[in-house]
This record gives C-alpha cells, sequence and structure tokens, in this order.
C-alpha cells in the first residue's frame, strides 16, 4: 500500500490531449486554432473557484502555454496540477494505496472532459511528472499533540545539513517547514489547518481548503485524537531525478513510474533520517539535576576531556532557553567555525537511554497504513 501522494502536477504534450470547449478555459483557449502564430506569452487558464470548492466540487488546475522540449521545439502544452485523494474522496485526510491508481485516472479523465479536454488514462499514465508531493497523516491517540513534535522537530538544526535557504513557523507553532527552491519539508496539525481554513486561506499550508469545510463538524467531538502529516514536497524535476538516484531508485518520471509503494516509503524515511541525524542525543536526555547530567556525560564519554565536557554541559543548560537556530543567531558575531565544532562534538556525545522522540512518527510512516475517515471517527469516538 503506497501512503499517499498529495498533489502532483502533469504535463501532457500537444498530441496527448484534446481541447473541445476552448471557452471553458480564461481567456480562451481559441488561439490554439492559429497555434503556428503563438507566442510564449499566450496562455489560457482554468481553475476552481471558491464556489465550487465549498460545494465540495473539486478540479485540477490547467494550464495551456507554448513552451519548448528538450529537443528545443515549441509545443503547445497542457499543465495539469491537482491533488490526488481531493479529487478522488474529496479530502486528503483518506489516504490512497497502489490499487487506487486506475480510479484516480479514470477519475481525472472524466473531470478533464467536464472541462472541456479530452485524453485517456493510459495517456495519463505515461504523462510527465514536474512536480509530486508525498505525504503521510499520522494519527496522536495518546494524549499528544502536533504541536509538541513541532516544537523537537524546529530543535532540529536543519539549515546546517541541507541546502536551505528558509523556514517558516508559523501558526503559532502549528506548522514548520523549511524551504529551498527545489523542494521543501513540512511538518503541521492536520485538524489546526482545517480550522485555519475556515478563517481565510491566506496563512494555510495547502490549497483549496474551503474543499473540506464540511470536516469541521466531523472532527469537533474528538476525544485524544490529533493528526500530524509529513509532507515533502518535491518542486522540480531536477530534484525528484536526484533525490531517486540518491536512494538508488529506478523508475520513469512519469504519473505511473512514480505511484510506487517503495518511492513513497523511501523518500519520507529519508527526509525523517536527515531530521534524526542532524538532532544531537544531548536534546532529548533528561537526568534529574545538574549533578546527574554532569555525572551522565562524564561516565559515557571517558573520551572527552574536562574543557568539552564542561562545554556539553553548558551547551544543554542553553538549549533550555532556546533552539540551536536561536543560539546560532545569538551567537552570530563569534567565528563560525567554533560554532561548527560545538554542534560536530555535541553530535558524538553518548548519552544512556536517549531513544528518538520521532519513534513514533516512524512507525506510522514504515506500517504503510492508509487513513480512512471512517476509521478515524471510530478512533476519536472511543
Amino acid at each position: 500500500m503506497i501512503e499517499m501522494i498529495d498533489t502532483i502536477v502533469l504535463v501532457l504534450s500537444s498530441d496527448m490531449y484534446t481541447i473541445v470547449d476552448p471557452d471553458k478555459f480564461k481567456s480562451s483557449a481559441r488561439w490554439l486554432d492559429n497555434s503556428s502564430h503563438a507566442t510564449l506569452a499566450m496562455q489560457s487558464k482554468q481553475n476552481p473557484t471558491k464556489t465550487e470548492l465549498k460545494c465540495g466540487i473539486y478540479k485540477p488546475r490547467l494550464l495551456l502555454a507554448q513552451r519548448y522540449d528538450s529537443k528545443g521545439n515549441p509545443d503547445i502544452t497542457l499543465k495539469i496540477e491537482l491533488s490526488l485523494p481531493k479529487l478522488l474522496f474529496g479530502n486528503n485526510f483518506d489516504e490512497l494505496t497502489n490499487e487506487d491508481f486506475l480510479p484516480v485516472a479514470h477519475k481525472l479523465v472524466a473531470q478533464l472532459e467536464q472541462m472541456g479536454v479530452e485524453t485517456l488514462a493510459a495517456t495519463l499514465a505515461k504523462a510527465t511528472v514536474l512536480a509530486i508531493h508525498y505525504a503521510k497523516n499520522i494519527p496522536l491517540t495518546d494524549g499528544s499533540c502536533p504541536h509538541h513534535f513541532i516544537h523537537l522537530i524546529r530543535q532540529a538544526n536543519i539549515r546546517l545539513s541541507l541546502d536551505v535557504n528558509q523556514t517558516d513557523y508559523r501558526n503559532d507553532g502549528h506548522s514548520y517547514k523549511w524551504h529551498c527552491n527545489a523542494y521543501e519539508v513540512v511538518f503541521y496539525d492536520k485538524l489546526k489547518e482545517l480550522e485555519h481554513a475556515h478563517q481565510g486561506t491566506r496563512r494555510t499550508m495547502e490549497k483549496d481548503g474551503e474543499l473540506q469545510l464540511a470536516l469541521l463538524k466531523l472532527f469537533q467531538y474528538r476525544k485524544k485524537f490529533e493528526l500530524l502529516r509529513i509532507e515533502v514536497r518535491l518542486n522540480k524535476r531536477q530534484k525528484i531525478k536526484q533525490l531517486l538516484s540518491k536512494q538508488k531508485i529506478k523508475t520513469d518520471l512519469t504519473f505511473a513510474g512514480l505511484f510506487k509503494e517503495a518511492i513513497v516509503k523511501k523518500i519520507l524515511l529519508h527526509y525523517l533520517d536527515e531530521l534524526e541525524s542532524k538532532r544531537p542525543a544531548i536534546l532529548d536526555y533528561e537526568a534529574p539535576d545538574d549533578n546527574a547530567l554532569l555525572a551522565a556525560l562524564i561516565v559515557n564519554n571517558p573520551k572527552m576531556g574536562a574543557k568539552q565536557i564542561l562545554q556539553m554541559f553548558g551547551f544543554k543548560k542553553a538549549l533550555e532557553t532556546g533552539t540551536c537556530r536561536e543560539l546560532r543567531t545569538m551567537f552570530a558575531r563569534y567565528n563560525s567555525r567554533s560554532w561548527y565544532r560545538l554542534i560536530a562534538d555535541a553530535k558524538k556525545i553518548k548519552l544512556p537511554d536517549t531513544p528518538s522522540p520521532f519513534v513514533d512518527i516512524r512507525k506510522a510512516v514504515s506500517k504503510f497504513k492508509p487513513l480512512k475517515l471512517g476509521q478515524m471517527q471510530q478512533d476519536f469516538r472511543k
């Protein structure tokens, strides 16, 4: 079973589709009748409206435009951006399985037909993927909340490990992401996201939130049930290719080629590995008092000198006042190499009984058990 593919961006070359109703596009696509004179400035779009979404009608976002293929030849392509679970289920709380590929493809064919575009499921299966978002909804039923995990994730020294040029900690700590031009990794409180969508989608983490507002009543009386969502958004084709190569995955970068269980699992676990590897064990070690902390550092790290032990002790105490990133900012005027050396030493520290705080997240991803709204209802009514 596949964890979940949420958003995907497909591109069809001109021989893979037919426009049968050009006037359904904003800026009518009638310019296709004289396509030999088409320029890069000519575009036609078709997106779902807020009214349609509030009525439970989901449509992909379409863009007709001229672009150049890999050989430099001009072609009028159709770009299709959509959330696959929203198309099939009307929400992205329900999760997809491998068996959903054909139902999704046929549903997309039918929806495109209503939007004035003809194509075939077999054609869509071969469509090139420009971007893909892999995701997992992780249920928390032990009384814990997403905010707790998001705070722990924020503590990790992400910028020093990944090619990240921006982090975003928003909505009162209910979401966190690290971002660069090619990809994003996002963690957020799925149910808080739903509440924010009710207030407006300007600060939400996903598009088309209006589609799911009817679910607010469903979760209104839940007990000990929260949802933490993780998304890996691969927004560039080159990044997809690079990441698959790194994970030694051989597949075509097509709709059917990337709709595979092994790929989803490896990608999500890869970024969990990155997160855990950059989180020093000293962050999670809990000693009953300062004397016990100092003793644990000395006993478990016999090769470390007194100076390093005291540095680690001070670092642990400083982390009680702020995150690694906040401390790095406070010490910005000092030699950066000293900071990197401190972090490197912290990663070498050995301490007893310091399991990763993300064990439950890893289990949820590894189990490959898709969530369904019906099952969720049974869980939070217990």
